[in-house]
């Protein structure tokens, strides 16, 4: 029922600049946590960012991406982006889109219940 699609993957040089977007539908984002996971080829995959909404919407980015990276949503649009600024080649990964029924932002991959397809970020020294 639920569907993601990520959008917005591609090359860039390091130091550059990506929007990622992840377009939901079968769910209204204001009621479910929304999250960014990577993986890169032979690694597991990896907490980028979440957005949570227990009280208030709350984020938590990965420390290896804080201050670089920001998650942030458009209700209206139904759509949760991850701005991604000062590239570097180990950003370099498939980035995937994840929703959760939980309200508070988990970090855990296991706590998502559904998730895209995935898109290809990859970053030139």
């Amino acid at each position: 029922q639920v569907q993601l699609v990520e959008s917005g993957g591609g090359s860039v040089q390091a130091g550059g600049s990506l929007r990622l977007s992840c377009a939901a539908s079968g769910r209204t984002l204001g009621s479910c946590s929304m999250a960014w996971f990577r993986q890169a080829p032979g690694k597991g995959r990896e907490f980028v960012a979440t957005l949570g909404i227990s009280w208030r919407v709350v984020t938590l980015h990965a420390d290896s991406v804080k201050g670089r990276f920001t998650i942030s949503k458009d209700d209206a649009k139904n759509t949760v982006y991850l701005e991604m600024n000062s590239l570097k080649p180990e950003d370099t990964a498939v980035y995937y889109c994840a929703l959760s029924d939980r309200i508070y932002g988990p970090i855990s991959e296991a706590e998502y219940d559904s998730w895209g397809q995935g898109t290809q970020v990859s970053v030139s020294s």
